[in-house]
């Protein structure tokens, strides 16, 4: 017969072999839930204890989007010069870089933290007023890191004497002339495919798989000429600074137009549809969680 004293070591194996098998079920079933629950929880302590940290890391975000943007703008008009018809397809291929840069470089990027911030508060992480209190700290850098480096690449010798009629001046002019719906809808697509590609990432192991999974995925959207209110802070400056402001319909009205109505249909993609959408879903006691 086994003693009292082996009964109680065999008990606590018996109990810590559960814990672990718990425990093991729990990184199982809830790891996409888990790792926003921790950078949400990153996020808030940087805030809360160092305002300038956070302020910087979020105009890093523009400097790789406006890096990624010029290069993109830059490929496309030499293909148009060079290949006419494929400008598109280059600009789509280079512009994503962009995100690749943000997420390896660790940058605060207000697009993605929209749904960041719909799942914190959802699940009780934090409270709606730090939640808004990032986002507008967040954007407000993102726009200041934005307008600084559109401006300080728009003095470097690819944007120093374009012509006019070139694919990043057009393409600009377009954007501003699109209707309120129909940026709202676009709003709403861009932030799907940015959340669904930061979701995407945070399931790889391997970091060359994460590179071509976002490169891929944010290729939908930049393709497609959807609208991304952090991407056009720096595209905006960079096509006002670099045209001397003679940009067709760039005016002051219909800039703050398409900002308004882009970060309105950011939210509704990335915040309600991506965020709260799959904070929902993986709230449940069956086993089909992400």
């Amino acid at each position: 017969m086994k003693s009292n004293l082996t009964m109680e070591i065999d008990e606590d194996t018996m109990e810590k072999s559960k814990s672990t098998e718990v425990s093991q079920a729990t990184v199982k079933y809830f790891p996409l839930m888990s790792q926003l629950d921790k950078s949400i929880k990153k996020k808030k302590e940087l805030l809360d204890n160092s305002f300038a940290r956070y302020a910087v890391r979020s105009m890093f975000a523009c400097l790789f989007l406006a890096l990624g943007t010029a290069i993109a703008f830059y490929i496309a008009i030499r293909t148009q010069e060079a290949i006419p018809g494929l400008e598109k397809m280059s600009y789509a291929f280079m512009f994503s870089w962009s995100l690749v840069m943000i997420l390896f470089m660790n940058a605060e990027l207000g697009t993605s933290n929209m749904l960041y911030m719909t799942v914190g508060v959802y699940r009780k992480k934090i409270k709606l007023g730090f939640a808004a209190k990032l986002l507008f700290t967040c954007i407000l850098f993102n726009l200041i890191g934005g307008v600084l480096c559109g401006y300080l690449l728009s003095l470097t010798a690819p944007f120093g004497h374009l012509e006019p009629g070139n694919y990043m001046f057009t393409g600009i002019a377009g954007k501003l002339a699109k209707p309120t719906g129909q940026i709202l809808v676009e709003g709403m697509f861009a932030n799907i495919v940015v959340n669904t590609a930061v979701l995407v990432s945070m399931r790889m192991k391997d970091d060359a798989g994460k590179v071509m999974a976002i490169i891929f995925i944010i290729f939908i959207f930049a393709f497609l000429g959807y609208e991304h209110v952090i991407a056009n802070f720096p595209a905006f400056s960079l096509a006002y600074f670099a045209s001397h402001g003679t940009i067709e319909g760039m005016t002051t009205a219909s800039v703050l137009h398409n900002l308004f109505f882009t970060l309105i249909g950011n939210f509704v993609g990335g915040g309600l549809v991506m965020g709260l959408g799959y904070a929902w879903l993986n709230k449940t006691d069956t086993s089909y969680v992400d």
